[in-house]
């Protein structure tokens, strides 16, 4: 049995460990994997199994937040037009949303605009604001964009309304001149959170609104539990670290998604397949409610996803995310095709070790959904990858995906004159070039990539969080694991490796692909799902002594089927050492 995936060790001091166990209260095992992730100190590992709303931290702690909520209010006040610019991926959205119900509920006036994707591309544009200018809006207030829109945030003043720029994505050097630019990752900004998502950053927004406003605590704190569940949902889409102050975000968000008011989240549950009163994990909203939200603006427009979350009508609620439904299908379709086509080339022309960064550009491939196959891509092939769109007039448009170890935004900003357009930040970025241009575009990228990328960068390795014995399976230690959810990017399912263990049982195949199968060490044993093990089941034989790295997902359907709310997932297996 070959060993095809790298298993890098876990590694922590056993003092901290005993430390962990005895101050922190928790299973020797849960100590062991919170030690190897660094959580050491017993008041930081409680805090971070128990994150509470008091942990967040204050809004006024961003610069430019004190201008930027004393502005709103005034806007309020006067009862002056505002304009919501917002953006068509699931971040965008949800940061629309959660303002505009802010602003609403503080009396105001907030109309909102969110680019057409295949039209108007990503950033602020010029002609919308002075659009804005003809209706006598007086403030535009961005949501997850603006920190590179010198030129539309200029003609703002020079039409006379004022800018507040909320944005989480890496500025220029020369940052756009508006009223007030609250991002954590500007410099000089001492948020301690820099990896807030867009919607994060809204939030802050309208919770320092609310506080400005000096309303009664309790109203506060029922409205920002309320703005958390779409904060939620954001921070898990946009793919930040899942710890910090947005571990606290999604922990309570998802866990206010049990109780629903809002027709268009309600509607949105019931068509990804969810029952009233399920709460959803990280990786549900991930591959379930997210591709819903973003099928709109990838296939049609953003702005019914937020007509959805701000209406009071269940019917239209529901007859939109049943539109979401069947967008998402047809996105699933095109996606499907576009993989095919850049398959088959590479059948052709097979990848060399060489090319540490790949470009694929197709005839009219739908722009909506580049950047997902850019994101595939890169899973299937270990590289950086970039998939563009010729549209046939002269320019060539997409999307590009990366790995952990190579800053896609860095590579973008290092051959800058290729670009119409570029922007994004270190796992995602998009361009528009000139077609004339993507020969060189690859050969620069290949090269940027090949100076920066090592062989073992594309390797797969999994990091093992810690060893164990089946014998250690209790329901304490198995509900500790749980305990450190919600898991994402940042905060992923905890790996943990059991060695020499037996394969006692055949492999049962289900749904064509997936294998069940049973597990044991002396007297204990453990069932655990594999999922897209079929092409392995060769290496399974009854009886055979293994080494098996797996993890510990929460799991509802188990829970309601009256089974235990868990399951063990089969990450890698190999022939015991």
């Amino acid at each position: 049995m070959a060993d095809v995936t790298r298993w890098i060790p876990p590694h922590f001091e056993w003092e901290a460990v005993q430390l962990l166990v005895r101050e922190a209260g928790v299973h020797p095992l849960v100590a062991r994997v919170l030690a190897h992730r660094g959580y050491t100190d017993p008041k930081a590992a409680i805090r971070f199994l128990h994150p509470s709303l008091h942990d967040l931290n204050d809004p006024f702690l961003l610069r430019g937040m004190k201008v930027a909520a004393a502005r709103l209010q005034q806007a309020i006040a006067r009862d002056e037009k505002i304009l919501i610019y917002g953006d068509y991926d699931v971040d965008g959205i949800c940061s629309t949303v959660i303002l505009k119900k802010a602003i609403d509920l503080a009396g105001g006036k907030a109309a909102f605009y969110v680019p057409n994707r295949l039209r108007d591309g990503y950033g602020m544009r010029a002609e919308v604001v002075e659009s804005a200018a003809a209706s006598e809006v007086g403030l535009i207030i961005s949501v997850d964009t603006g920190i590179r829109a010198q030129e539309a945030v200029q003609r703002a003043r020079e039409a006379g309304m004022d800018v507040i720029i909320t944005d989480h994505h890496l500025p220029e050097a020369d940052l756009p001149a508006a009223l007030a630019i609250v991002n954590p990752n500007q410099q000089g900004c001492p948020y301690p959170e820099k990896s807030l998502c867009g919607a994060g950053v809204a939030l802050k927004l309208a919770h320092a609104l609310m506080l400005q406003l000096d309303w009664p605590q309790a109203r506060t704190h029922r409205l920002l539990s309320s703005f958390l569940k779409l904060a939620a949902i954001a921070t898990v889409a946009d793919v930040v670290p899942l710890t910090g102050e947005n571990r606290i975000i999604v922990k309570h968000g998802l866990e206010g998604l049990r109780d629903l008011r809002n027709p268009g989240l309600k509607a949105l549950m019931e068509v990804a397949g969810f029952s009233e009163g399920d709460i959803p994990t990280a990786g549900q909203v991930a591959f379930r409610l997210a591709p819903r939200l973003n099928a709109a603006g990838r296939m049609a427009s953003a702005a019914d996803v937020i007509e959805m979350f701000l209406t009071d009508d269940e019917a239209l609620a529901s007859a939109i995310a049943r539109q979401l439904h069947a967008l998402n299908q047809e996105r699933q379709q095109t996606e499907g095709e576009i993989i095919r086509q850049i398959l088959e080339e590479c059948e052709r022309t097979p990848i060399s070790e060489q090319e540490m960064a790949l470009v694929f550009c197709g005839r009219g491939w739908h722009r909506g959904v580049v950047g997902i196959v850019a994101n595939r891509l890169a899973e299937t092939f270990r590289r950086p990858v970039f998939v563009l769109s010729d549209e046939g007039n002269g320019e060539v448009q997409g999307s590009g995906r990366s790995l952990p170890p190579f800053h896609l935004l860095e590579a973008l900003e290092s051959m800058s004159d290729l670009f119409v357009r570029f922007g994004g930040h270190r796992q995602a970025a998009g361009i528009t070039l000139k077609r004339e241009r993507v020969a060189e575009f690859k050969r620069r990228i290949q090269e940027y990539a090949a100076a920066r990328l090592r062989p073992e960068h594309l390797a797969t390795a999994m990091e093992v969080d810690a060893e164990f014995e089946l014998a250690e399976l209790s329901p304490e230690a198995i509900s500790g694991i749980l305990s450190l959810a919600p898991f994402g990017f940042g905060n992923p399912p905890p790996l943990l490796a059991a060695r020499r263990v037996i394969l006692s049982e055949a492999p049962r195949i289900f749904r064509d692909k997936h294998l069940r199968l049973k597990f044991a060490q002396g007297s204990k044993s453990l069932t655990v799902k594999a999922w897209n093990f079929i092409s392995r089941a060769p290496e399974l034989e009854r009886g055979g002594e293994l080494d098996i790295l797996v993890s510990f997902e929460p799991d509802p359907s188990s829970l309601r089927r009256g089974f235990p709310g868990w399951s063990a997932v089969l990450r890698d297996v190999r022939a015991a050492k």
